[in-house]
């Protein structure tokens, strides 16, 4: 049975058109801030949320997410606040998918069913792991999969084919492709190796291809959306946030106005 995640990212391509994701930290600037932020980003046009869940040390991520983290991590948010996010956006906007992305150790601290129960109760569609060996996944895929829950995972453009075909056979709702080798942030063009990346990843799987890293203009959106099946937009919208200061009500302005920008960008390719 296709599963909520999946069902958007159909609707989005019926559309001829890429699904805009869109990803903002759980507790930034506040927790109550923060929901009303990841509300913002659906109300502008994301199809997508992945809410963050804040980590002292997120690999991935670059110097503006971590910053975001800082200042939730400074703040005491804590997991029921991400699953309250999630829960508070899954409520209020049901036609959107709300993912968390986390990386595996508060989750394994959590416990595995425990947090898998939790966020599917609390109308979650899934989980980004972008730590997670496959490897190492089975537990969790398991507890998943018991709750009707999508795993995301990621790839790079350092993957060779065969552990691309490892990765997309081990995952559901969509493929997270890295864009270039590095940190989250936004870049003055999107990485060359996005869209072989994408090519080498399709010829995988069925599943939809969704770049991430880089990303920040609707210029952008449009040139990613032309070979990718989703535009994942994270730091862009972070730094809207944070150039706002504390003019909560302009922070979520600017979040909107970027949302509706890059939606109208993925409209367009």
């Amino acid at each position: 049975m296709a599963s909520k995640l999946s069902d958007i990212l159909a609707a989005a391509k019926a559309e001829d058109r890429a699904a805009l994701i869109g990803y903002l930290p759980a507790g930034f600037p506040t927790v109550d801030g923060g929901i009303r932020a990841v509300n913002a980003l659906i109300e502008g046009g994301c199809d997508v949320v992945e809410v963050g869940l804040p980590h002292s040390d997120p690999v991935l991520d670059g110097a503006v997410i971590q910053t975001a983290d800082d200042i939730a991590l400074r703040g005491g948010v804590r997991i029921k606040d991400v699953l309250r996010t999630v829960q508070e956006a899954a409520t209020a906007h049901p036609a959107a998918a709300v993912l968390v992305m986390t990386y595996w150790n508060p989750v394994d601290r959590y416990g595995v069913a425990r947090f898998a129960a939790d966020l599917a109760a609390a109308g979650g569609a899934g989980c980004i792991l972008p730590d997670l060996p496959v490897e190492e996944s089975e537990e969790w895929r398991k507890a998943a999969d018991e709750h009707g829950l999508d795993t995301v995972f990621v790839v790079a453009p350092s993957s060779k084919d065969a552990r691309l075909a490892e990765v997309t056979a081990a995952g559901s709702g969509f493929v997270y492709a890295a864009a270039v080798m590095g940190v989250t942030g936004t870049r003055s063009a999107v990485g060359s190796m996005a869209e072989d990346l994408v090519a080498r990843t399709r010829a995988t799987t069925d599943l939809p291809v969704c770049v991430g890293l880089g990303v920040s203009d609707a210029v952008q959106a449009a040139e990613v959306a032309r070979f990718a099946d989703g535009v994942i937009v994270g730091s862009a919208f972070v730094k809207r946030i944070l150039a706002a200061g504390e003019d909560e009500e302009a922070a979520l302005d600017a979040v909107r106005a970027l949302a509706g920008e890059l939606a109208s960008g993925v409209r367009r390719s």
